[in-house]
């Protein structure tokens, strides 16, 4: 359930995710791109898209998004949403819009050759998709066309209107990296754009830019113009692709499936959002060493009949192919995601990124190419904003490729791993050394069951995560992954919510103080004392004039129960008084209560009762825990990285 504040600064009737009738400080975009912006956005896929979405919440940056293609996309290829995606998109405000649409992933079967008839096949085993309290989210399926959608829609209702212009293809790109350490350095980057709308083809726009995002896919020309390449193997193995209506027999055609066969190959099911379609990823031919997919003009009628043999005792009877295609299994990665070389990072800043399938490319049979691309643009997309609104250093900028290169290469291993198996033959005996053992498959898939979720990111020690030092005071919150959610009462309306989702994707960080067993009234509480130190830091870096949550946003968590409380006790930085009335906010103080059968939230992710603080980054991820005296070791964090205001 989306968590969602309005009206502070006076009544707005109307739709309120609609920010720009709230703010009405943006203009509407008009189809030239201006000469001068603050960022740039080459690609308007997953990854383009997650960035534009956040940058377009701040009305002092100017942000564009070109686009090659003539229209926004109206049938995708990506499909699959780990449950990571989906806490993503609750911060970004359409979590609930996707589930109604989507399609449930609950569980997996598993299929294998009868041993007594192996050209039949027979299923071999069961498991649940995703594990219990693995997130509060499901995994799902929906049309990569209608994520797209989704970003497109809080861009156009955000302050800025930001919409992607079309028909314009990167024509070249000069490389001006910005000198000096101050994060107001003019324009870097002139980029030249060139028109292909049968209007105006052929012109040519010229923008100066501040920063370039490369989110324009596999053949992208600003890895090509950053010299960089995807760097990689191919398997040789061809495999087809098509999205399907068909009247079957096969029992599990509503549940995600993965059949071996004994000598007619391999198909991964996925059936799709609406009760109807379904997705099937088909095992063709080993290709010759110097021989391509394309060249071999595989046909949709070729992809039913290998299907059918495959589905062997069952029937397939496809009435309609909605899309079809063939892919070569390979995976490739750039070694690195920006424009500095190991030789200049450490003087210089990067202004250029690539993100997305720029810079790693897999087989989609692992299900995480469209998740990992847009968690590229969300990685970036707050680092940028703090930056340009002189929040943080500009040194945070190179975390982005440290962070997203290493998710990268985990996700490059496991794909060639589980594409291995997939391709494989099933195991004909005991003594089969290259056949794949249909049950150490199944258990392949539960033993990764973190990381097909999306969960298993771990980012490393940096200026913006901190060490494990004092993790035992919070076990279930591991610094450097995602913040687990956990349900928690909301003190001010007894409203149960999901801690996690006051995350949103504004660029804000938020800072969780767990208190003691202590009268929280108390101003000599540990709980005060914090909250009074969480004070002189958040003045320190806070804009002029701005509400005392801009930057840094504290919520306090209580042992006490809800009823047994006075708020009228509370440190102001967790009842403060906002906006241009002063009106106060009721919603920073929460219960550690049992909520809806789930146990307290310091039991449920095993935080210490003496209380401790809990540092989380604007991208959902916890950067540090604390001890709740620990007033130097908080400000000397953020001290690390971010700017004081003079």
């Amino acid at each position: 359930m989306s968590v969602l504040q309005f009206n502070l600064n006076g009544f707005v009737p109307g739709d309120p995710h609609d920010l720009y009738r709230v703010h009405q400080e943006g203009a509407e975009i008009a189809n030239n791109v201006p000469e001068g912006v603050d960022v740039l956005i080459i690609g308007s896929g997953p990854a383009g898209l997650a960035l534009a979405a956040q940058l377009s919440l701040f009305p002092s940056i100017t942000t564009r998004v070109i686009e090659q293609k003539a229209e926004r996309l109206i049938l995708g290829q990506a499909d699959g949403l780990q449950v990571r995606s989906i806490e993503m998109f609750e911060a970004y405000g359409f979590s609930e819009r996707v589930l109604k649409e989507a399609y449930y992933i609950n569980e997996t079967t598993f299929w294998k050759p009868d041993e007594q008839q192996p050209d039949r096949i027979v299923r071999s085993g069961r498991i649940k998709d995703t594990v219990d309290d693995l997130s509060e989210f499901p995994h799902v399926i929906l049309n990569q066309a209608r994520v797209h959608d989704f970003f497109l829609n809080v861009m156009l209702k955000s302050p800025t209107r930001l919409q992607p212009s079309y028909s314009r293809r990167l024509k070249q790109l000069s490389l001006q990296p910005a000198q000096g350490n101050s994060s107001h350095a003019t324009s870097s980057v002139q980029v030249q754009l060139e028109r292909t709308d049968s209007s105006h083809e052929g012109e040519v726009e010229n923008v100066r830019a501040r920063y370039v995002v490369g989110c324009d896919g596999a053949r992208s020309a600003v890895r090509q113009a950053l010299g960089l390449k995807l760097e990689g193997d191919s398997a040789n193995q061809a495999w087809g692709v098509m999205d399907v209506l068909a009247v079957t027999d096969f029992p599990d055609w509503r549940t995600k499936v993965a059949i071996h066969s004994a000598k007619q190959g391999s198909i991964l099911i996925i059936p799709r959002e609406g009760g109807y379609l379904v997705r099937l990823y088909i095992e063709l031919d080993k290709l010759d060493a110097n021989e391509r997919i394309a060249n071999k003009k595989i046909t949709a009628d070729k992809l039913i009949e290998t299907a059918q043999r495959i589905f062997h005792p069952y029937t397939l009877d496809v009435k309609e192919v909605v899309w079809h295609s063939v892919y070569e299994i390979g995976q490739r990665l750039c070694n690195r995601f920006d424009n500095l070389s190991p030789e200049t990072s450490a003087t210089e800043y990067p202004n250029i990124f690539i993100a997305g399938d720029a810079c790693h490319t897999h087989s989609p049979k692992a299900g995480q190419g469209m998740n990992v691309s847009m968690q590229d643009g969300y990685n970036l997309g707050w680092k940028l904003a703090s930056v340009l609104n002189g929040i943080s250093n500009p040194a945070i900028l190179h975390t982005y490729s440290a962070e997203r290169q290493k998710v990268a290469q985990d996700l490059i291993n496991f794909d060639r791993e589980i594409a291995s198996m997939f391709s494989a033959r099933p195991k004909s005996h005991a003594k089969d050394t290259e056949g794949v053992d249909p049950a150490e498959f199944q258990k392949y898939f539960v033993k990764q069951g973190l990381f097909m979720a999306g969960l298993g990111t771990a980012y490393a020690t940096s200026a913006i995560t901190a060490g494990s030092e004092h993790q035992h005071l919070a076990k279930g919150f591991p610094i450097g992954m995602r913040l687990h959610s956990s349900p928690v009462m909301r003190w001010a309306d007894a409203k149960p919510i999901q801690l996690g989702h006051v995350v949103k994707a504004d660029g804000r960080w938020r800072v969780f103080v767990f208190a003691s067993a202590e009268d929280p009234a108390s101003t000599s509480s540990s709980f005060h004392l914090a909250c009074e130190s969480l004070t002189e830091l958040v003045n320190k870096v806070n804009p002029t004039g701005a509400d005392i949550d801009s930057v840094i946003d504290v919520r306090g968590i209580l042992q006490q129960g809800h009823a047994s409380l006075n708020i009228n006790h509370m440190p102001a930085i967790v009842w403060p008084q906002k906006g241009k009335y002063g009106l106060r906010d009721y919603e920073k103080v929460f219960c550690a209560e049992d909520v809806d059968g789930h146990r307290d939230i310091f039991n449920a992710r095993d935080i210490d009762r003496r209380g401790c603080i809990v540092v989380v980054r604007p991208d959902q991820y916890v950067a540090n825990v604390l001890p709740l005296c620990d007033h130097d070791g908080l400000s000397k964090f953020f001290g690390g990285f971010m700017l004081a205001r003079d």
